[in-house]
């Protein structure tokens, strides 16, 4: 659409008809004080794309939004007080309720506010202009920044100077490129690459943890792919992870549609930052992964050289019960990425063994130890022993068949 498009007064916005969002509205909005959505949801509304969260800014301070929202019967709670966030849960529903304010000091990591009443001056404070737009109870569109005539030409534009914006908070960074890989916006502002090219050393006095969210929501979206290829052309997934392979992402992409599955984070950043277990240790320290992404990150590397095709049924059988069903699919997808076959002999694979129950070892330790084996170490290796038994006969035996094969070692030993 044209850029010299005609900003209307008013929109239409399905969500300002909400009964919860009203009552925000309408417990705020008193006293003198305005109260409007901010941001995602004008955005959102505005590219016809599904509304998910409802934020709201106002000139009331957080102690008369608590007290105003308790009143009207909502719990209020100080999720971010210190910059002015209170949240309001109505209805069973949290709304983020800010009221108005401006950047004293900026160092690139946090932010020293003030409260105010100026609106303009509030909207300008933020990252992108479309992220600048706010909607009154009654749908009338406020736009400081020109972020609508953005929205219709499909270009993601920092307010004012691209540079002082990412010199204000680093991670506004990674959030242009979250941005374009969420909404598949195409060509990038010139402006904002080149200040994020200039910027991204900055990255590294982030913290790890703020890192990682960015990345996990943006390996998730539906245009990472290409949006990866542009950071690393740009050397930011240089700075971010070291090492970086999109085109693996794009593989595991690929074979996540093809198969039917969910995209998944922990899947995708194994393909973009990892092949040997190195990667994956780096990638782990870098971000500060969660114990379990990091481990879902390790399976995966680790059993991807062992799935290459042709894999037959007992194999596959074999694989998914000692990775577990998310663990062979995740082994699989890293397969695909990293292997020499085509993306359709992996999800060949995993069509064979989908839907497949994986069997649970039918006896235990305390099998052995009712058949007369003392408790100890040798109870585990002797475990193992049954169970690589049970496993070469296709998970075959039952457990009768099982505590007749214990008995007969034991009886071996004796």
């Amino acid at each position: 659409m044209s850029a010299a498009a005609v900003r209307p007064e008013r929109i239409d916005a399905p969500f300002l008809r909400d009964p919860a969002v009203r009552a925000v509205f309408a417990a705020v909005g008193t006293g003198g004080d305005e109260v409007r959505a901010v941001g995602g949801a004008v955005r959102d509304t505005l590219l016809g794309r599904p509304v998910v969260d409802v934020d709201f800014a106002t000139t009331a301070p957080p102690a008369v939004v608590s007290a105003r929202g308790a009143a009207a019967g909502m719990r209020p709670v100080p999720t971010g007080i210190e910059h002015g966030t209170v949240t309001l849960v109505a209805n069973g529903r949290a709304f983020e309720v800010t009221t108005l304010r401006e950047d004293v000091e900026t160092d690139g990591r946090h932010a020293v506010v003030r409260f105010g009443r100026d609106w303009t001056a509030d909207a300008l404070r933020r990252d992108f202009t479309m992220n600048a737009l706010s909607l009154g109870t009654d749908g009338t569109l406020h736009d400081p920044a020109g972020g609508y005539d953005d929205i219709l030409s499909h270009r993601i534009r920092f307010i004012g100077d691209a540079g002082a914006r990412i010199a204000e908070d680093r991670l506004r960074l990674l959030r242009l490129f979250r941005f374009h890989a969420e909404l598949g916006f195409g060509a990038f502002d010139p402006a904002a690459l080149s200040a994020a090219i200039r910027a991204r050393a900055g990255l590294r006095d982030l913290a790890a943890e703020r890192i990682a969210q960015e990345m996990r929501k943006l390996v998730l979206a539906p245009y990472a792919v290409p949006v990866a290829e542009a950071m690393q052309d740009a050397g930011i997934l240089t700075v971010v992870l070291g090492i970086a392979y999109p085109a693996q992402l794009g593989r595991v992409v690929a074979f996540e549609a093809a198969a039917g599955l969910a995209p998944g984070a922990t899947r995708r950043l194994a393909a973009l930052a990892g092949r040997v277990a190195e990667d994956v240790e780096r990638t782990a320290m870098r971000l500060r992964l969660s114990n379990a992404d990091r481990d879902g990150m390790a399976v995966a590397v680790d059993a991807a050289p062992r799935l290459e095709p042709p894999l037959d049924l007992a194999a596959l059988r074999v694989a998914a019960y000692r990775l577990g069903g998310d663990g062979l699919a995740a082994s699989l997808a890293q397969a695909a990425a990293t292997g020499g076959r085509g993306i359709a002999n992996y999800v060949s694979a995993f069509d064979a063994i989908r839907g497949w129950p994986i069997p649970q070892l039918p006896v235990s330790g305390s099998d052995l130890i009712a058949a007369g084996m003392r408790p100890g170490p040798a109870i585990g290796a002797v475990l193992r022993s049954i169970e690589e038994w049970w496993i070469a006969r296709g998970f075959a035996p039952d457990r009768a068949a099982l505590v007749a094969r214990m008995q007969q070692m034991l009886a071996a030993q004796q």
